[in-house]
This record gives structure tokens, sequence and C-alpha cells, in this order.
């Protein structure tokens, strides 16, 4: 009798629960605004790294981040091409129009015709859109937005469509904020006098970004690409043009759609160079965060925030050591590409006074001795070595200087986030969001 009264007890609870699932659920809220982040190659170990580097030592305590406080699920990258592996080309395409490409597609499928994504979906509602981005604004995942090319590679064709693609006579876009000035061309006739005459306001440096008051607004800040974050001046460069771009966006009276994209984690992983992504993932939580209080402050806006991929093959851990050292990282001020001209233009003999220039923690004599070995070697070698030392120290672990397979964080907030929890194919985030609006 034990027994039976338990599992008459549960069989009660499940007819109950069952009798409360057949009732239907409550349509998802529709959002009057759509914010879009997308950290390029933001894999699970850079935000699960990115706790650690906050909380520091071992032992320390630790606090969750904004990506932990907002994770709902996860997103499989795969591509339509003969490998598990994308690009931020297709995984762009497939995350702007819920289509699956091939690696290297802006904005088409495989067979090279052009796609309708949920920006453009957005314009054709009367909606604001603009992007946001770290490198230059016609790289491939802003552009899988905007665009429709064959190649990633067409950056003046990519910028030309910037300018000219038009929706019911509207351009594409109200607001570009980013790296790229020389696609956009300021002599007579040139892109930046086309979008001049278009009515856009422009400036052409970061300490003009208070200057930008109205829309349509085109801030191009770097020639190509800004400078990673851990390099600049203003290092929190992404935070601020989020800041401006959902000022001006949220003074229209119509809904809008807002990318921003935190483009140059996925550099830093490339670069297998770990002091170098956790300040871009610094960056790009504080960007973060000013979109969640902007969706708190206003709670018919829809945050959305995953990755394109995961870059590096990223281990927290190495050589076979049960440890991860982020307050070594954290002791390393530049990335490994100034940090490395900076010894080459000393003599040899000087080598670890420039390294303390820009490093906490001094060198050893093995690694000291390693580094004049590079040294002579030119500085592709003396780059990598420069990374062994901060990798082998930290017990950072690299697989690749590419991309990986593996599954993507998906973090949402907001008016209709609930549509985005569990595991989904990275076609299904756009699909839910044009899904959400009725589109």
């Amino acid at each position: 009798m034990s027994i039976y009264r338990p599992l008459s007890a549960v069989a009660a609870a499940l007819a109950l629960l069952s009798g409360c699932a057949s009732q239907a659920p409550a349509d998802p809220e529709t959002p009057k605004n759509i914010i879009f982040m997308i950290g390029d190659g933001m894999g699970p170990a850079f935000t699960t790294g990115y706790r650690y580097y906050l909380a520091g030592e071992a032992g320390s305590e630790v606090t969750p981040t904004v990506f932990d406080q907002l994770l709902v699920g996860m997103a499989a990258t795969y591509p339509d091409d003969n490998t598990w592996v994308t690009d931020s080309a297709a995984s762009a395409t497939a995350l702007a129009a819920g289509v699956k490409s091939y690696n290297g597609a802006i904005g088409v499928d495989g067979q090279k015709l052009p796609v309708e994504g949920i920006l453009a979906k957005a314009r054709k509602q009367g909606w604001s859109t603009g992007v946001v981005a770290t490198s230059q604004v016609n790289h491939a995942t802003p552009a899988g937005f905007v665009a429709h090319v064959a190649s990633r590679k067409m950056y003046d064709a990519i910028a030309e469509q910037y300018v000219q693609q038009r929706i019911a006579d509207n351009t594409m876009l109200d607001l570009i904020l980013g790296g790229g000035q020389r696609y956009f061309s300021r002599d007579p006739g040139g892109l930046a006098e086309q979008m001049a005459e278009q009515g856009y306001q422009q400036i052409w440096s970061m300490e003009d970004l208070s200057q930008l008051n109205q829309l349509p607004a085109m801030g191009l800040v770097a020639d190509v690409a800004m400078p990673h974050a851990i390099d600049s001046d203003q290092p929190e460069r992404l935070v601020a043009m989020t800041d401006k771009a959902l000022s001006l966006m949220s003074s229209q009276d119509q809904g809008f759609f807002l990318l921003v994209e935190g483009s140059q984690i996925d550099w830093c992983g490339h670069a297998n160079d770990i002091a170098c992504a956790m300040a871009e993932m610094h960056d790009f939580a504080g960007a973060v965060e000013r979109a969640k209080a902007f969706v708190d402050a206003n709670p018919d806006t829809l945050l959305v925030i995953t990755a394109d991929h995961s870059t590096g093959g990223l281990t927290l851990g190495a050589n076979r050591v049960y440890e991860w050292k982020p307050e070594v990282i954290a002791q390393v001020h530049a990335s490994v590409v100034p940090l490395t001209q900076s010894l080459l233009a000393a003599p040899v003999t000087e080598l670890s006074a420039r390294w303390s220039e820009k490093v906490d923690f001094a060198l050893t004599d093995t690694e000291l001795a390693a580094l004049q070995k590079a040294y002579g070697e030119g500085d592709s070698q003396l780059g990598r070595a420069v990374l062994k030392v901060i990798n082998d120290r930290s017990f950072t672990g690299w697989t690749t200087g590419g991309h990986t397979a593996v599954d993507v964080p998906v973090m949402a907030y907001g008016a209709g986030a609930e549509a985005f929890i569990g595991y989904q194919d990275n076609i299904e985030i756009p699909q839910r969001m044009m899904s959400l609006m009725g589109w």
C-alpha cells in the first residue's frame, strides 16, 4: 500500500498538469521595437570565460553576467554547404532572413537569389532601421541584413546597396554607425555626398558622436574597422554607439529594428588572443546592459542576443592542467599586434622593459629566452611567441584560428522573449521574430 499511495498522488498531479496543458497558452506579446544583438564569434566558452574574467582569481565570488541573466536557449549554426562549420556571411543571411545559404553568401540563397530579411520587412512596415558595428559597416554580419551579393568580399557593391537600395522610395537604413570610411567616398559624387543629398547627418570621428541629433544619420568613425577595445582610447565604443542609436531610434513615433554587432570578439578569437577577446566581451556586455535598460523602460521592446558562430575553439584550461587564470589575462593591456610591434621597435636587449610597458607580470627567464629567439625570426614568429606566453600563463587553450561548429547561446528579454526558449536552429530566430510580428 505504501508504494501505491505515492503513485496515486503522482497520477493525480499529472492529471492536473494535463488539464492545465490542455488550456491554450497566452499568445506572445507583439513587440513594438526589436533590438537584435550579435556577438560575432561569441561561443559558449566566451560567455563562460567572461563570467570568470569578471570574478578574477579562482575562489572569488562569482556573479552572473548579463549574458547569464538573459540566457534562454541555444542555436545551431551550420550553413547550407558541404561543411558543418559556418562563416559569418552564411550565418548573417540565416539570422537576417531565416534561410540557410552557402559560406560567403550575403542576403542570397543557395542559387544566389536575393532573400528578404527581417530588416527589409520592418522597413516595409514603416519602421526605422539601423545597424551598429565595430567592424566596417559593410562587413559580413551587418551586410547580411541589408545587401544581396554573391560574395562577402564585394565590399564596394555592398556599400552601394546601403545607399541606393530602396523600399517604398526610402533608403534601407535610417542609421549607420561603425567603421568603413574608405567604402563611402567623400569625393564629389561619392556615396557620402549621395547620402548627404538624401538628408543624412554625417560624422567621421567618435569625438563627434554627440553631434548626431536626428535621423537619417551616418557615423563612420574609422577607415576600415575601429581599433580593438583593448587598444582603444575609448574601450567602450560599442556602448557609446548603442546609447546613441537607441536615443535616435526611439525618438521616432513608429517602431524600430536595430542591429548591433560586437564584431571583433571574432577577430580576437581568430588571433587566439584571449586578452583582446575579453576586452571585446566587456564592451559587448556593456552594450547589452544598455539595451536591457532600454527594454526595462520600454517593455514593448524585444531584445534578442546571440552569436553567429564560435571562433578559435577556445578552452578555459589547457596543457592537461586543471586551472584557468583570468587574473593573468587582466594584466595584459594590448592586443598581440601592437604588443609585438612595441617589442620590435626596441633592441632585443630591451624586451623585458618593453614588455612591462603593456603587461603587468614580468617575464620568466624561459619566457624571455623564447621571445628573444623569436625576435630575430620576424613579427609573425614573435607574435606567436607573445601569445604563447599569455596563453600558457593563463592556461587558455585554442584548437583553431578559424570557426567551429558548436552551438551558440541565445538570450532574450522583453516582449515575446519566451518564443526563444530552448534549442533552435539559427534560421528559427528571425522566423520567430517575424512570426511575433505577423510578417
